[in-house]
């Protein structure tokens, strides 16, 4: 485990002027992430990003639009993973809102199909009869895919939010906010975003053609799948993200979300009133991508286009079911990935600056929970290998990586320095994937740590929690607590407020095997605190620095506020 050190964000002041709602604790918080205004910390859907810049915006809606109109055969492909699911059902959603009378789906199976638009899949496609193929959060990279759908007369849609490679697919139109030339100036929205974006823009477009009385169908009913989306994929939430991701939360807080999404928050035992970012982080998205990763994401989205409750609270325990084996598969894996890696690093100090781990017994669908798992606990850029399907000579890697370093332009350079190592990549500055010949793995292996020793500055391998200071006594109440809860949506590029102290040890006890409860003295107040995972076998000090979260208290009610202890040392 790396060591970590609690650092201080540098204090902000707020310019506002703010609300009287919103405590000076709270508007403390929003100018240390440079949001001086109310307009620009809670930003609402009036504050949307007109969708004009978006490259390819024009010939996409016009696809669309002839689609519609000729009453043509559209198939919505999506993609196995909780952002690429809530796009397909925006997609078909969206487009049957708007007029179309032919929206079928289709996603590729993680284990057949490999990812996104492949030649396998569009095979496979051919039974649809299609006239005009949508993918979502994928296709930017999936050339050999679309030149078999171009050459079978199909027509191609691409809206993607991946980075482009060096030649754009031979598509009949790309929406894409990164790729070459686009001057949207959000370069950060999700797969789910860019559907819901082209949408609006359609919907303008056959409004000004008279196809619709009024201003049309109302796309925010769409807004509960664009939220979980978001933040299931960890894109950065800046103003425009947060726009869009508050709504959905209004949408899903008063019931209004669709059933599917409703039936999940049941299943996940989750208050709708009080939903959070990180309920849809922790407790919805898994359950979600758990049917891409070790079954057919076929029927997580079933889940989210199905209109009747029995159904979806049917599928929603089928998707549990299967999360719960993910969480298994995932603790074994990890567990044989930390022995592994234990067996030939001695300590922190020796551990390389990049680390691959490869077993020909783990799943493919997982591997990127078990490379997250490792990058945090090493603070190192990590790759996890698995075989395609088994007995397969083809590894599929997940890789994850540390603030600071581009993991994808990482694979990119590697593969420019040598040609035909790596099959294919693609991703984000944080996640990425590729495919490899097993036998290519060695040599990867080697490119790639000494591309990661001449490329990252060593002042990133230094873990740090971020903290936005001490509380003051007056503010460990309630009222403070449910004012940082309800002031989000936080999440990544607009972290939830966490805050550090020393505090006197008045109790503790042992929860649940792992989980350690305290009971801690801060000049004569007593709070209850709770670290997740924290025991590790040692009475804890009299003293401690921790950093922590303020939270509500939920289970015990009335005034009752907890810590959440993020990081615990000795002063």
């Amino acid at each position: 485990m790396t060591p970590a050190t609690i650092l201080r964000r540098r204090p902000a002041t707020s310019s506002g002027p703010w609300p009287d709602h919103i405590p000076p604790l709270l508007q403390r918080i929003y100018g240390a992430r440079g949001a001086c205004s109310i307009d620009h910390a809670q930003p609402r859907l009036a504050n949307l990003l007109p969708p004009d810049s978006l490259l390819g915006l024009d010939a996409a809606t016009g696809l669309l639009a002839d689609a519609i109109a000729a009453g043509r055969h559209v198939v919505v492909v999506g993609d196995f993973d909780c952002d690429g699911a809530t796009a397909c059902a925006v997609g078909v959603r969206g487009l049957r809102m708007l007029g179309a009378r032919r929206v079928s789906h289709a996603v590729p199976n993680r284990m057949v199909h490999g990812y996104g638009l492949s030649p396998a899949l569009v095979e496979e496609l051919a039974t649809l009869q299609p006239d005009l193929l949508v993918t979502v959060d994928h296709g930017i990279a999936c050339n050999a895919g679309i030149a078999a759908a171009k050459a079978r007369g199909w027509q191609v849609l691409v809206t993607d939010h991946h980075l482009a490679g060096e030649t754009l697919p031979s598509a009949d139109a790309i929406v894409d906010p990164n790729q070459p030339g686009d001057a949207f100036p959000s370069k950060v929205l999700a797969g789910v975003g860019v559907m819901f974006y082209v949408l609006l823009a359609l919907r303008r477009r056959l409004r000004d053609s008279g196809a619709f009385e009024g201003n049309g169908p109302d796309l925010s009913s769409l807004l509960d799948l664009v939220a979980v989306g978001t933040v299931a994929d960890l894109v950065p939430l800046d103003a425009n993200n947060r726009a869009l991701v508050s709504a959905g939360l209004r949408r899903l807080r008063a019931g209004q979300g669709c059933v599917g999404l409703r039936a999940l928050i049941e299943v996940a035992q989750r208050d709708p009133a009080l939903l959070s970012a990180a309920d849809i982080g922790f407790a919805v998205a898994p359950r979600l991508n758990a049917a891409g990763r070790l079954e057919d994401m076929a029927l997580g989205i079933e889940c989210l286009l199905t209109d009747d409750p029995a159904q979806a609270r049917e599928i929603a325990n089928t998707l549990n079911r299967i999360n719960l084996e993910r969480r298994a598969m995932q603790q074994q894996m990890t567990e044989e990935a930390e022995a592994a890696f234990a067996a030939v690093t001695l300590d922190a100090a020796s551990a390389p600056l990049a680390v691959c781990l490869h077993d020909a017994g783990w799943h493919p669908g997982v591997i990127g929970l078990v490379a997250s798992k490792l990058k945090e606990r090493l603070h190192r850029p990590v790759i996890a290998f698995a075989p395609a399907e088994p007995g397969s000579d083809l590894l599929r890697g997940s890789a994850r990586s540390i603030p600071g370093f581009h993991i994808r332009d990482a694979l990119a350079a590697v593969n420019a320095r040598h040609p035909g190592l790596i099959g294919r990549f693609g991703g984000h500055a944080m996640a990425a994937g590729l495919s490899l010949p097993t036998g290519a793995l060695p040599a990867f292996e080697q490119a790639f740590r000494q591309y990661v020793a001449s490329s990252l500055a060593a002042d990133l391998l230094r873990l740090e929690v971020l903290s936005d200071g001490e509380l003051g006594r007056g503010e460990f109440t309630r009222l403070h607590a449910e004012a940082l809860r309800n002031g989000g949506p936080w999440g990544q590029g607009f972290p939830e407020p966490q805050f550090d102290g020393e505090f006197n040890v008045a109790g503790w006890r042992v929860v649940g095997e792992r989980h350690l409860k305290l009971q801690l003295d801060h000049a004569g107040l007593r709070l209850n605190a709770i670290h997740f995972g924290g025991w590790d076998g040692h009475e804890p000090p009299s003293r401690v620095r921790i950093a922590y979260r303020l939270e509500p208290d939920d289970y015990r009610g009335g005034d009752a506020v907890q810590l959440v202890i993020v990081h615990r040392e000795t002063p």
